[in-house]
């Protein structure tokens, strides 16, 4: 049922908790894991054009980094894995990934009820309600 599974990362501490769920359930059904880092567009809006290119360069590398640490933990338990850094809005990317790599799952954290964090929407909530397949999100509560 579940033979690819997409993982979005931001990199943050509590993407390593939403990792290591998106791992349990690949090792438990040898899945193929996907992970996706996305550096938002939205951040350049308010920026100086002469500061854009630096700023583009600072978050891909950020994202490499989240991409690259989930695919070692992924490695690390013995599944195959994926890795992409795309850039745009992030709930759009995600469901256009999960769309053309024929994903069966996608495992991605949320904000929970965090106002500041939910101002302009929340992505998870987004990718929940415009995803083609089933969305697992695990919340800022849920521990390893």
């Amino acid at each position: 049922m579940y033979e690819t599974i997409l993982f979005p990362t931001d990199g943050s501490d509590h993407a390593e908790t939403v990792a290591e769920h998106a791992l349990d359930v690949a090792t438990t059904r040898d899945a193929t894991v996907h992970v996706l880092s996305v550096v938002d567009d939205r951040s350049f809006l308010v920026l100086d054009d002469e500061r854009v290119e630096q700023v583009r360069k600072d978050l891909e590398e950020n994202a490499r980094e989240a991409t690259d640490a989930a695919a070692t933990a992924a490695a690390d338990h013995g599944l195959e894995v994926e890795t992409a850094v795309d850039t745009g809005h992030p709930a759009e990317c995600i469901v256009d990934y999960a769309d053309a790599n024929d994903v069966d799952l996608i495992v991605m954290g949320t904000s929970g009820d965090d106002y500041e964090n939910n101002v302009v929407g929340s992505v998870s909530q987004r990718v929940v309600r415009q995803s083609p397949v089933p969305v697992l999100t695990i919340g800022p509560d849920v521990e390893n």
